[in-house]
């Protein structure tokens, strides 16, 4: 199969929905035969980006190398889901311009809801000082502006999510119906 390569970037906060909606994605992909490989923020970090902190230039950095990673890849023809907060819009429009064929996907819940979410307890410790420049808490996310597809996770069902960015890749022509 000849596939066109993408990079389909989720934004959001932590326990927004990144992952979930990663995981179910790509595993609808996968079924349809497409290649595809994902960069999990948390996965990147212990691996790919072991050693940067979370100041500002920090996270930067992390965003380009999986920008750098994201390009390499869809450039030769692999669809590419990134699952990272990449809390700065600067940023974000920095490897999209890098990419170029790019999908900001903004997985939008309200920090209460994720806070509600929070598996890791990290909410928590950010609220209690023990973490600190936690995004949401004492650190900004900067939502996208205009983004591709927008996923209301604390008011529609997995499916909804999936489907609205599975249609888009369909209408932009990475991917058949």
């Amino acid at each position: 199969m000849q596939q066109r390569g993408v990079t389909i970037w989720l934004t959001g906060l932590s326990g927004a929905g990144k992952t979930t909606i990663t995981q179910a994605l790509e595993k609808k992909l996968r079924d349809s035969g497409y290649r595809l490989e994902v960069l999990d923020g948390d996965v990147v970090r212990t691996n790919l980006t072991k050693g940067l902190g979370f100041s500002k230039e920090d996270r930067d950095t992390n965003i380009r190398r999986i920008g750098f990673v994201s390009h390499l890849l869809t450039r030769n023809g692999v669809i590419v889901l990134v699952s990272a907060i990449s809390p700065y819009e600067a940023i974000r429009q920095e490897v999209k311009q890098t990419i170029g064929d790019f999908l900001e996907v903004f997985v939008n819940a309200p920090l209460a809801v994720c806070e509600q979410r929070d598996v890791k307890g990290l909410y928590a410790k950010a609220r209690s000082g023990e973490i600190k420049g936690f995004t949401g808490i004492d650190d900004p996310y900067e939502p996208p502006i205009n983004p591709d597809v927008e996923c209301r996770t604390d008011l529609e069902e997995l499916d909804e999510s999936v489907n609205k960015i599975w249609q888009k890749l369909v209408d932009l022509q990475y991917i058949e119906g």
